[in-house]
């Protein structure tokens, strides 16, 4: 089991450096000067001091050092816990910029992949076992599997934000109100956060009752459910083991999952403008703002492996045979 998660760890380690050297690197090949930029937006007219401006910035982010000094000193600062200052919302620290923001993320990203997993594959589960309820549930998954995310998030706000006037389409709380931990508050981020979920709930759910409803179809056709009914076994027996056997895929592909919906995450963040990582992403491009943009991506990075790894262990617990395995 030890030697078993040090490999485990020692390849998150290796897929955690090439991910984080890979989202340094990205930044850096957008065309375009994040100090240019920023100096842009303070119409700075005097050509003096524009230079001395833009000498003055290019020392202060770093970036008038040969880029394999940048690199290092990426590694150098993130090691202390230093992100760097946001270009965008100067002089704030990028830690501070995403702390504000992760929380949104989180409150979506979390509940729409537990819940949809759970919900789909009980629903999936329960499908596979009654035709009329599986004639409905397979066309109805297949088009929610098929609609991007962009797409649903748009129709969601046009019918139940626009038409109806049910939720508001727009914002993580309304403009009017202060952040505060007072009731009518939290009602007002409940009701600007039942879109964005909606629109990651509802895509995930239909792949995962699809996915369970065509494992428990060939669970219960397999040698061992037939070998347990010949037994005479009941049928509630028979489908109890035929439902674990159907959850190990369902476990690995909820780690698939998350990589997905994280970039679920950030599309839908953007068309609702909900101040999440995925509204964070869009200010940082227009921003040409790389020590935000490679902070972003270094968090969303972490999370990812860290999920999949609770997802390994995870396995290791419903799963005898991988116990025996690694033992």
């Amino acid at each position: 089991m030890r030697r078993y998660f040090g490999r485990k760890l020692l390849l998150y380690g290796l897929t955690f450096f090439v991910a984080v050297t890979i989202n340094w690197m990205i930044p850096r090949f957008m065309p375009g000067d994040p100090v240019s930029t920023m100096l842009a937006r303070r119409t700075v007219n005097d050509p003096a001091a524009y230079e001395q401006m833009r000498a003055y910035y290019s020392d202060l982010f770093g970036l008038d050092k040969p880029i394999w000094e940048q690199y290092l000193n990426f590694w150098g600062s993130l090691l202390q816990g230093d992100f760097g200052i946001s270009v965008w919302a100067f002089p704030t620290p990028v830690g501070s910029v995403i702390l504000s923001a992760l929380p949104y993320t989180l409150a979506l990203v979390i509940p729409a992949v537990l819940l949809s997993w759970v919900v789909g594959n009980w629903f999936g589960a329960f499908a596979a076992r009654r035709k009329l309820l599986d004639s409905a549930v397979l066309p109805v998954g297949y088009l929610l599997t098929a609609m991007p995310y962009m797409w649903l998030a748009a129709l969601l706000a046009w019918v139940l934000g626009v038409v109806t006037g049910w939720f508001p389409f727009a914002g993580g709380y309304s403009f009017s109100r202060t952040p505060e931990l007072t009731w009518p508050f939290i009602q007002d981020l409940i009701m600007h956060w039942v879109l964005p979920f909606l629109s990651l709930f509802l895509v995930a759910l239909g792949g995962w009752a699809i996915g369970m409803r065509n494992m428990i179809i060939y669970e219960l056709d397999s040698d061992y459910s037939n070998y347990l009914g010949a037994l005479g076994a009941p049928n509630r027996l028979i489908r109890r083991y035929a439902f674990r056997n159907a959850m190990l895929p369902q476990i690995t592909g909820l780690a698939l999952q998350l990589g997905v919906i994280v970039a679920g995450a950030v599309v839908t963040e953007i068309v609702f403008a909900y101040p999440g990582l995925g509204l964070t992403i869009l200010r940082a491009i227009q921003n040409l703002d790389f020590f935000l943009l490679q902070g972003v991506f270094l968090f969303i990075v972490v999370g990812v492996l860290i999920a999949n790894f609770v997802i390994d262990v995870v396995y290791l617990l419903v799963d005898p045979r991988t116990r025996i395995g690694v033992a």
